[in-house]
Formats: structure tokens, C-alpha cells, sequence
């Protein structure tokens, strides 16, 4: 490292000699004091005089420097000078109007290992800072004093430099030194030191040049020392300098460091009105506070504003308002912003292409996306591995499968390998469209490549959960374990959310203890997840267990938690205590939701408490909480069922009226009940109304119609119906199938009937007792008792046991076609099955004959 003015470096003694000098004053002022003053290295007097050294010195007239040649260690015999500080100071002040000279005559003595003390060495510093000629060596010398390790400590430093200003009446530059100490630590890295040194000289109303306040501050702030930088402003504004443009950029990036963005606007304000000359920096700046907070309006403001003064921002600002207008959703200004910036000859990056590519995705216009994506592949930037994982990630999430596995094949040609985050949006997109087959061969490539990580496993573990594949679920746990993938609690929860639907409430349990001893806390979703399985399995009171354990675990219940509570009660027909417990939760600040509603007043339908319920629904609409389809098709069904037919027309209505439009299970509430009250002709505008709606009947809208027809012997109609869903591609299900084979039966058609019975089978559904005893009914009523029997013995080989209204009807058409025989041996059949016979059973016995098989209810009924 060169020396001051080509000057050899500072000696190591020198740095010693100011570190422990004893002449400084009396108290102990450097850092170092652990070091006993005894054991202080001290150099004896040299053996010359001072007018010796003055005699040298005249030997060098007019050189203030060292020639290069003499850098070498100097050693000399100790010998006595006769010199004190105060010598030094007297002779130094006679060098007073000629710094150089001085300069020469400190290194003089420095080379023949004079102790100098602190008070000459600040007199030095003035004599050099009062020239022009010679500012750039005292910076390099006090630069190499403060980066050494002897530094002298900061406020005792200013303390004997303000001191020296008074003293020698160094008062026309003397803030020079101040501000070139300043500049030194923080050179030297030495941010505390540099505070203590400013915070002194404010004490003493010493104030350095702002250029060299703002270094500090601009090093503060760097270095994460916000509010240390902010005491220092406040202490200059103290003195009423507000400082310059730089200070202003310097407490404006200080404000954005610390997310404080309105506090940035506020300096870049209060400038203004001072009057500061603000630049383009300081305007960029203030443009990405504006962008921080989102208020895209005022930053395209300032952005114009800027351009009006001829300047053009930088490629960064132009950025960061694109950004912003992508994230607010305002894609017409983002492509304003990108066509002024590639005007102004600033290219668009791949962060602001990619940026408003997504913005596109967010808005739904995903073909605008696409075209923006390959307008960078033709025109530039070239798209980057986040940008295909954008575009990948909203194909999956639209459906678009086959466009996001085609990017996914060019994103490999264009030599940019796949991040795990591009194969496990690829891998739900297949799974979420029962893709699985592609979906494995993907999660397979994703552990050859080793990138598979726990969301990898966790989307398929998921999916398994959702099929009810619980076997391939915990085949696939394993197999993660044994990869080294460590299960998270997302991992465990979707486990415990899979055995939990299929009932394994004991699995799930043992799950939650593994997670426990893998150091893994149960989170509020692992609890709600458990209660619920355990409402769902009738087990309220382990499910309050449950609660109670989450609560004791400084777990706050989450929303999902009340509404799972809330849901529990009501399906286990706890309607009323639900509608007390939805009361303690509100003032526990529970929100509740149209959901939490909707189950409470299912619940009172369902108990039957349609009064209830409506008071509930009241309730909710008083709260502010506005119903959905769901809740009125709660209580169409509820008015149906209580045959207020009035009261489900009239939430029909008002449905319409809050711009609800009524569903299939809106319509089919309502079409049921005027098919049971026998009411074809509303039923049928309303199966119309449905159709007129563009939406489709489901099976149980075609059972209740059919059933209707049936009640009203109207079988043509409710065949064609049947044929109808046949051709629509609705399931015919048992119930269905049951009430035609009845219907059939009854008008004496036993050919149509077994065909249909034949169609079911073909079709896998098994028969049950209800239609078994649908046949036999309609067989003995034809007289076809044979056939009758027969049925019987299929059951016996279907395992379907013969109930008492079978065998009461068998038993009295035998007794009616006089085979007396057989009847009582079906009675006494009928007692070794351990049936029970009732009185209609004995009614048969008894009178020995059947006077009207048909007015038995119970074995007419279908």
C-alpha cells in the first residue's frame, strides 16, 4: 500500500506511541486497556539534539517526501532527543502556513522513533487539512490510522481535534478533518466507531459536510443498521440541515428496507416542498414505493413525470411498474408500461414478460398468455424455466393437459430442466383429470431424476385417499420413506383424512401418535379432520375429547373446527344443542357461515322441525348472511316433506327474486313433493322448467317422477320416462327398477315385468328384499304360486332372508288356492327361521282363508 505523499507507511510504533501515550490526558482513552502500563513498550531518547533535526531537515529544502528508495524498515540505536510533546507542538506550529514541510518534519521524527502523542498528531491533521495542497494526504493518513488496530478511540479522537481548534485557531477549514474521520471509518468498516464519532461532534455542535454524513448513513443502511442511520438524519435535521438529493435517496431506500413505504413518499414529499432538486434516482425510488403498495396510478404518474424532465428510467423502474400493474390485475396499463419502455430502447426482461404472462393466467385469458409466451420465443427474452413453469402450472390448473405436457416437452428440447414444481403441477393436472397413467409415468420420472419431494408424494397420496385406496396409499408411504422423503404434517393429514373416510378411526389415531413421536405437532387440521371422523362415526363424546385436547395444546380452532362441531351435532340429530353450541362460538369470535347455517338448518328438516328451522334461517339472513342454493333447497325439501307445498312455492319465488337459480336437487325437492301429492301436472312443468334450464335430471328426479306416474297407474308414462333416462345415460337404480317391476305387476304384466327384472340383473344390481317381495306379491296375485316359490329359493341361495310379509303372503294364496298343506308348512318355516308372525299372520291361520289379501298393508304394499 503506497504511503502518504509517497511516503513510507505509518510504523507500527507510531500507532503504538498514540495508543499509549502517556501525555494524552489522564484518564485511560483507547480500547485496548487490558494492558498494564508497565508492560508498555517504551523507546529511549534518542542521543541527538533538536537542533540536530533541524539541521537535517534544512537538508531536504522544499521535499516533502521520502525518496521510494528509502522504503525500507529503518533500525537505529535508541538514543535521546530531548524532545517532549510540547517540543513537537511548538515546532510543528512554526510549520503552521507550510503543511509540507510539517509533513517532512513529522516523518523526520517518526523515523528516529519519537513517541508521538495524540495532541501533535491532531495538530498535524490541521496543518494538512488547511491546505488544498495537501487534503488528499492527510485523508490517506487518518484512512491508515483508523484501519490499524490502535486506532485511538472515537470521542477521545474528536475530543483533542476540537480542542486543537480552538487552541491553534484552526477555524476556516477545520470541518475538513471532521468529515475526512468520518469517511475513515467507514472505510475501515468501522460503522460504530463512526457513530460514536459523529455523535460526539454533534455534542460538541461540530457539524461534518453533508456528502460525508450521507456516506455513513448510505453505509448504515447497508449494513441493516436502519435505525442507527435514522438517528443519525434526526441529529443533522436537530442542527437544521436536512442534507441533500443523496440524503434524500438514502432515507427513502432506508424507509423501503424496512417495508415502509408511505415513509419513503414522505421524504420524497417533504424535499419537494423544500425546494431539493430531486434527480431520476430519486424518482425511481419513489416510483418502487409506489409499486410496493400497489398504487399503480400514482407511480405511471410519477413514470410520465420523469419523462416529461428528459429523463428515461431505468430498465429496474419500468419493471417494477409493470409488476405492479400485473398484480393488480390491470393488464391494459402492464402493456402500456411494457410499449413505452421498449420505445424508450429498454429491452422487456423475462421478469416483466414473464410477470404479465402470469397475469394473464390470473385472469382466465390463457390463450392470451400462450401468444405472449411465444412472442418471446420469436422476438425475445428468451423464456426462462419460471416462465414455462407459469405457463405449465395454468395450463394444468385450466385442464389444458395436453398444451401444458407439450410445453413441458419443449421446455426439455430447449435444454431447460424441469423443477420439481413443473413436474407436480403436471402430475395433479393428469390426476385431477384421471390421467393416471400419465401421472405415474411422471411421478416415476420425478423420483429417477431424484427431484421428487414431499408435495410430489403428497399429490398422489391424495388422490389414492380420494379413490378410497387406502392399501396403495400406505404402499406408497412406505415407498417415500424408504426414498429418504420425510413426511410432513400435510403427509400425515391427508392419511388421517383417508382411513378417517373409510372409518378407520383407529388407524387415523395411531397416525397422530406417529407424528407425535417423529417430532411433529398435530396442527388444528389433524384435530378437526380426527372430530370429524368421529362425529361422522356417532362418537360425539370422543370427539369432544378430542376438543378439548386441541384446545389444552394452545391450538386456536379454526373456522373448519367450529363448522365441523356444529355439522357433527346436527347429523347425529343434536340439532338444538348445535344451535346453542353456534351461540358460544359467536362470542368466542366465531363468523359463522352460510355453510355453518346450512347445516343447522338441514338438521331441523331432517328431526322434522321445519318451524326450526325457518326461525334459523331468519336468523341467519338478519346476521347478514346471505343464503345459498343449498339453504333453500333445505327448506323446499323440509315445506315438501311437512306437505306445505304454499311455503316451498313461496322459497322458490323468493330464490328467484335474490337471483338464486334452483339446481337439480332445488328442483327435485320440489318435483317429489307434488309428485306425493299426487300433483303429475305441477310436477311435470317443473321437470320442464328444469330441462327449459339447461340442466339435466339425475336419477332421483326421474324416481320421484316415475314413482308419481306409478301411484297413479299411469305406467305408460312412467315407462317412457325410464326409457328416457336409459337414452340420456341417467343409472337406473334398484329403487327405480323396484317401483316399475311393482307397477308392472300390479296391471297383471308379468313378460314386461321379468324383462325388466332380467335388464337389472344383466345390469350388476343385486336385488333386495323390497323387490323380492314386489315379485312374490305380483306372482301370487297372477296365481303363479310355482314361480312364487321358486323366487323364494332364490333368495335362499342369494342369502336374502324371507321377511314376514313374504311368507304371510305366500301363506295366504295357498290357503286361497286350498293347499292348506303348504301354508302350514310355511308357518312352521317361517317359526324355525325365527320369525316372528304377526297378525295378519294369524288373521290367515284363524279364519283359514284370505277374505282380501289386499287390504293387508303390509303385504300389498310395494
Amino acid at each position: 500500500m503506497r504511503s502518504i505523499i509517497s511516503s513510507p507507511p505509518v510504523p507500527l510504533f507510531l500507532f503504538r506511541s498514540i495508543a499509549y501515550s502517556k501525555c494524552l490526558c489522564s484518564q485511560t482513552q483507547f480500547r485496548n486497556q487490558s494492558i498494564s502500563e508497565s508492560s508498555l513498550p517504551r523507546n529511549p531518547n534518542l542521543n541527538f539534539t533538536f537542533d540536530d533535526i533541524n539541521t537535517r531537515a534544512s537538508q531536504f529544502p522544499g521535499e516533502s517526501t521520502i525518496p521510494e528508495s528509502k522504503h525500507v524498515e529503518f533500525r537505529v540505536k535508541p538514543q535521546s532527543t530531548g524532545l517532549t510533546q510540547s517540543n513537537a507542538v511548538t515546532n510543528l506550529l512554526t510549520y503552521k502556513s507550510d503543511p509540507k514541510s510539517a509533513l517532512n518534519y513529522f516523518y523526520l521524527l517518526e523515523r528516529r522513533g519519537f513517541d508521538w502523542g495524540l495532541d501533535p498528531l491532531c495538530l498535524l491533521l490541521h496543518i494538512l487539512t488547511s491546505s488544498s495542497d495537501t487534503l488528499l494526504q492527510a485523508q490517506n493518513f487518518l484512512n491508515r490510522l483508523i484501519s490499524g488496530n490502535f486506532a485511538p478511540i472515537p470521542s477521545v479522537f474528536v475530543d483533542h481535534l476540537f480542542e486543537s481548534t480552538k487552541r491553534f485557531s484552526f477555524n476556516s477549514n477545520a470541518r475538513v478533518v471532521y468529515s475526512y474521520l468520518l469517511n475513515s471509518y467507514v472505510r475501515a468498516n468501522k460503522l460504530n466507531c463512526g457513530l460514536d464519532s459523529f455523535n460526539r461532534m454533534i455534542e460538541c455542535d461540530i457539524i461534518p459536510e453533508v456528502r460525508f454524513i450521507n456516506i455513513l448513513m448510505t453505509s448504515l443502511v447497508k449494513n441493516n443498521m436502519i435505525f442507527e442511520a435514522r438517528e443519525v438524519y434526526q441529529k443533522m435535521v436537530s442542527k437544521g440541515i436536512y442534507g441533500d438529493c443523496v440524503t434524500v435517496h438514502v432515507m427513502m431506500r432506508a424507509s423501503l428496507k424496512e417495508g415502509k413505504d408511505d415513509e419513503a413518499v414522505k421524504f420524497f414529499r417533504e424535499a419537494e416542498d423544500r425546494g431539493v432538486e430531486l434527480d431520476a434516482a430519486a424518482y425511481s425510488i419513489v416510483i418502487q414505493a409506489f409499486c410496493n403498495k400497489l398504487d399503480v396510478s400514482l407511480a405511471c404518474k410519477l413514470l410520465m413525470e420523469m419523462r416529461s424532465k428528459g429523463w428515461i428510467p431505468s430498465e429496474g423502474t419500468f419493471t417494477s411498474v409493470v409488476l405492479a400493474c400485473v398484480k393488480r390485475g390491470n393488464m391494459v396499463v402492464a402493456l402500456r408500461i411494457k410499449d413505452e419502455m421498449t420505445s424508450c430502447g429498454k429491452e422487456l426482461n423475462v421478469v416483466a414478460a414473464t410477470s404479465m404472462v402470469k397475469g394473464y393466467c390470473k385472469e382466465g385469458k390463457l390463450s392470451n398468455a400462450l401468444e405472449l409466451f411465444y412472442e418471446m420465443n420469436k422476438n425475445g427474452p428468451s423464456p426462462n424455466k419460471v416462465t414455462y413453469a407459469v405457463i405449465i402450472e395454468w395450463c394444468c390448473k385450466s385442464g389444458n393437459m395436453d398444451k401444458a405436457y407439450e410445453l413441458y416437452i419443449e421446455m426439455k428440447k430447449q435444454e431447460i430442466l424441469p423443477s420439481v414444481f413443473v413436474l407436480n403441477s403436471l402430475i395433479r393436472g393428469f390426476l385431477n383429470g384421471r390421467s393416471v397413467e400419465e401421472a405415474t409415468k411422471l411421478f416415476d420420472e420425478a423420483i429417477e431424476c431424484g427431484i421428487a419431494n414431499s408435495f410430489t408424494y403428497n399429490s398422489f397420496l391424495s388422490w389414492l385417499c380420494k379413490e378410497g385406496k387406502m392399501s396403495e396409499a400406505c404402499n406408497l408411504w412406505d415407498k417415500m420413506v424408504s426414498k429418504g422423503v420425510v413426511p410432513t404434517e400435510v403427509s400425515y393429514n391427508t392419511m388421517i383424512l383417508g382411513h378417517c373416510r373409510q372409518g378407520n378411526l383407529n388407524t387415523a389415531s395411531g397416525l397422530v401418535s406417529e407424528m407425535l413421536m417423529k417430532g411433529l405437532k398435530p396442527n388444528v387440521v389433524t384435530y378437526s379432520i380426527l372430530m370429524h371422523g368421529y362425529f361422522q362415526k356417532g362418537d360425539t363424546e370422543y370427539a369432544f375429547e378430542l376438543f378439548d385436547q386441541m384446545v389444552n395444546e394452545n391450538i386456536v380452532p379454526s373456522d373448519f373446527t367450529y363448522n365441523t362441531i356444529i355439522n357433527g351435532l346436527c347429523k347425529v340429530g343434536r340439532t338444538s344443542e348445535a344451535q346453542d353450541m353456534l351461540k358460544k362460538f359467536v362470542g368466542k369470535g366465531f363468523t359463522p357461515s352460510c355453510l355453518t347455517y346450512n347445516s343447522v338448518i338441514d338438521g331441523f328438516v331432517k328431526e322434522g322441525s321445519v318451524n326450526s328451522a325457518l326461525s334459523v334461517y331468519n336468523e341467519m339472513c338478519e346476521y347478514g348472511v346471505y343464503p345459498n342454493v343449498v339453504t333453500c333447497t333445505a327448506l323446499i325439501d323440509g315445506f315438501c316433506k311437512s306437505n306445505s307445498i304454499d311455503l316451498a312455492l313461496k322459497m322458490r319465488n323468493e330464490m328467484k327474486s335474490k337471483g338464486l337459480e334452483l339446481d337439480v336437487t332445488a328442483y327435485g325437492a320440489l318435483i317429489d313433493g307434488f309428485c306425493k301429492n299426487r300433483d303429475m301436472v305441477t310436477a311435470s312443468e317443473l321437470f320442464k322448467e328444469l330441462v327449459d334450464a339447461g340442466l339435466s335430471p339425475n336419477s332421483v328426479v326421474y324416481c320421484s317422477m316415475i314413482t308419481g306416474y306409478r301411484n297413479l297407474n299411469n305406467m305408460e308414462a312412467a315407462l317412457y320416462l325410464h326409457k328416457r333416462m336409459l337414452n340420456e345415460g341417467v343409472p337406473c337404480h334398484l329403487q327405480t327398477y323396484t317401483t316399475l317391476i311393482g307397477g308392472l305387476l300390479k296391471e297383471g304384466k308379468l313378460l314386461p315385468a321379468s324383462d325388466l327384472f332380467s335388464d337389472m340383473l344383466a345390469k350388476g344390481i343385486m336385488p333386495d328384499i323390497r323387490i323380492y317381495s314386489v315379485l312374490i306379491i305380483g306372482l301370487c296375485r297372477k296365481g303363479e304360486m310355482e314361480k312364487a316359490q321358486k323366487i323364494m329359493g332364490e333368495m335362499d341361495r342369494k342369502g336374502v332372508r324371507p321377511n314376514v310379509v313374504i311368507y304371510n303372503t305366500l301363506i295366504a294364496w295357498n290357503f286361497k288356492v286350498g293347499n292348506l298343506q303348504e301354508a302350514f308348512r310355511l308357518h312352521s318355516e317361517m317359526l324355525d327361521r325365527g320369525l316372528e308372525p304377526d297378525e295378519t299372520t294369524y288373521d290367515i291361520l284363524i279364519n283359514g282363508e284370505v277374505r282380501d289379501v289386499n287390504s293387508h298393508s303390509r303385504v300389498s304394499s310395494v
